[in-house]
């Protein structure tokens, strides 16, 4: 079953003002990521094959993977490996100056201009890609990812997805960009 266009759309309409984060709960994201990134390509392919769990049309953006239909064969795929490290490493550059707003700033419009302009990308998928981490951090580290810990990371993806939003707006992106492609 395929996610409709239109919940993109209601999600980009939402836009707001993003929260800033407490120390605390920046040190909470900071100390949970340690753990993760230990192990950050197999959690990276974790949240990618999550993503295309949840939502099967995202899957269609790959055109080196889109045609893998066995899931095994997908997890081992190499192109994936690769995406999945190149997602996780967008994400530690972000924790990593998590203290940072314009590093932080930097990282999310180079991310948001790739993937608007070079891969035609909706930004509703970010926030689809974002439920799919919560949910593979939650499942991977039950131990370390507690209610506080989830809503710390929730709160830090929201900003997030925010922030390519806006990247997006500034590029002018209509859903009408994905039909010239």
């Amino acid at each position: 079953m395929e996610r409709a266009g239109e919940e993109e759309v209601e999600v980009e309409a939402e836009a707001e003002a993003p929260v800033p984060l407490s120390d605390g709960e920046r040190l909470i994201i900071q100390d949970t990521w340690a753990k993760v990134y230990l192990n950050s390509e197999d959690v990276g392919v974790a949240i990618l094959l999550r993503l295309f769990s949840n939502s099967p049309s995202s899957k269609r953006l790959f055109s080196q993977f889109r045609d893998v239909e066995d899931p095994l064969e997908l997890e081992r795929s190499s192109q994936l490996r690769q995406h999945a490290l190149m997602v996780m490493k967008a994400i530690n550059t972000v924790v990593e100056n998590i203290h940072n707003d314009d590093k932080m700033a930097s990282v999310l419009k180079s991310v948001s201009k790739v993937h608007a302009i070079r891969h035609n990308v909706d930004p509703g998928y970010f926030k689809i890609l974002c439920v799919a981490i919560i949910e593979v951090l939650g499942e991977t580290y039950p131990e370390v990812v507690t209610a506080e810990v989830a809503a710390a990371w929730t709160k830090l993806l929201a900003n997030i997805c925010l922030k390519v939003a806006a990247v997006y707006e500034e590029l002018g992106w209509t859903s009408e960009n994905q039909d010239h492609h």
